[in-house]
C-alpha cells in the first residue's frame, strides 16, 4: 500500500488506536476486536515486550483490515525494525529527525509527538505527516483549537486525554485524527480479555468520529 493510500485510510478512519501492555500475549485479540468494532489504524508500542513480533502476527492475522503501526519509536534503528515487521506508520513521542528521515526514505508515514508550537512547525517542515500533540491531556481541546489558528496547514493528532467525553471536542478543535489509548483498550478489559468490551467502545468511538465530521460538514455549508 502506499503512503498516499495510508495516510487516507487513517485520516478516514478518525482514529489510531494506541495499544500498550506489560504484555503482548492478548494484543492480537485486542487489534481483532477493534477491526471488528470499525477501527482501522492501530498502533503497537515499542514499551510492550515483544514488539516486533507482534507486529509481524497482528499484520499476518489482520491483513488488510487494518493499517498497523508501531508506537513510541525513539530512534531510527527501532523505526527501521518496526518497519520490517510489517508497521506501515510510525509514532513517536518526540522529533528525533533521524527517525522522520528513515520514514521517508522507506516510504512510511511518520507521525512524531510535539507539543510547543515550535516544536510541531518544526516536525512539519522536516515531513512529518502528522503532529501527535502530546501530552494533549495537559491543554485539552482549546489548545489544539488556539494551534490550528496559526499553523493550518499541519495536520494534529491529539493523544492523551481523548475519550468518550472529548473526543467530539478535539475533533472540533482540529484534529485529523485521534490517538486513544487506555480510554479505548481499559485496562481492565485487556486484564479479563473482556474483547467485547473493547469492541463496544470501538464502536462508540467510531460512531462519534462518524456523527461529528458528519455534523460539521452540514455546519460548513
Amino acid at each position: 500500500m502506499s503512503s498516499e493510500a495510508v495516510l487516507a485510510r487513517v485520516i478516514d478512519g478518525g482514529i489510531v488506536a494506541v495499544l500498550r501492555a506489560t504484555s503482548g500475549e492478548a494484543l492480537v485479540e485486542v487489534a481483532e476486536a477493534l477491526a471488528a468494532g470499525g477501527v482501522r489504524a492501530v498502533e503497537v508500542t515499542f514499551t510492550t515486550p515483544g514488539a516486533p513480533a507482534i507486529i509481524e502476527q497482528v499484520a499476518d492475522r489482520l491483513g488488510g483490515r487494518i493499517v498497523l503501526g508501531a508506537g513510541t519509536v525513539l530512534d531510527p534503528e527501532t523505526a527501521r525494525v518496526a518497519i520490517l515487521s510489517g508497521a506501515e506508520f510510525i509514532v513517536a513521542p518526540t522529533v528525533h529527525l533521524g527517525v522522520i528521515e528513515l520514514c521517508r526514505r522507506y516510504g512510511k508515514i511518520v507521525m512524531p509527538g510535539a507539543f510547543t508550537p515550535t516544536e510541531i512547525l518544526a516536525a512539519w517542515q522536516a515531513g512529518a505527516d502528522v503532529v501527535k500533540v502530546f501530552p494533549s491531556d495537559c491543554v485539552g481541546p482549546s489548545y489544539l483549537k488556539a494551534l490550528r489558528g496559526p499553523l493550518p496547514q499541519v495536520r494534529l493528532m491529539p493523544t492523551g486525554g481523548v475519550n468518550l467525553l472529548t473526543a467530539a471536542e478535539f475533533l472540533r478543535a482540529g484534529a485529523c485524527v485521534l490517538g486513544i489509548g487506555g480510554a479505548l483498550v481499559e485496562p481492565k478489559a485487556l486484564a479479563a480479555r473482556d474483547m467485547a468490551r473493547i469492541e463496544s467502545l470501538a464502536r462508540q468511538y467510531i460512531e462519534i468520529v462518524r456523527q461529528t465530521r458528519a455534523a460539521m460538514a452540514a455546519e460548513a455549508k
